[in-house]
């Protein structure tokens, strides 16, 4: 049984940053996609950025030079680097995974596998970012 574990969350001013980790536990595969996820109050649960075990990344359009997703194999771990931080980035942070060969990448084109795509999930981890 994998379990994924989120830590790195937090309050911070607008412009801040923060790094998220997901630890994975039980996870022995050599085929993955991770992906990060975030929900505000309200919201529907929105696609951050994921990754892919072949090292292939994707973001969500309006996140693309401010977050940066990464992972250390060797210690089973997922990131989520946030720079330039906003109000509207506040969000409860979820990572996920799932455990079969994947692609992110087509022509030129990447995507982020949706919620239901994944088997795993963490608990995830509050983000607020005060103006």
């Amino acid at each position: 049984q994998v379990q994924l574990v989120e830590s790195g969350g937090g309050s911070v001013q607008a412009g801040g940053s923060l790094r998220l980790s997901c630890a994975a536990f039980g996870a022995t595969y050599s085929g993955y996609c991770m992906g990060w996820f975030r929900q505000a109050p309200g919201k529907e649960r929105e696609g951050v950025a994921a990754i892919a075990s072949d090292g292939s990344t994707s973001y969500a359009d309006s996140l693309k030079g401010r977050f940066t997703i990464s992972q250390d194999n060797a210690k089973n771990t997922l990131y989520l680097e946030m720079n330039s931080l906003k109000p509207e980035d506040t969000a409860m942070y979820y990572c996920a995974a799932d455990y079969r060969w994947c692609r992110l990448c087509t022509g030129g084109y990447c995507y982020i596998p949706g919620p239901d795509y994944y088997k795993y999930w963490g608990q995830g981890t509050q983000v607020t970012v005060s103006s």
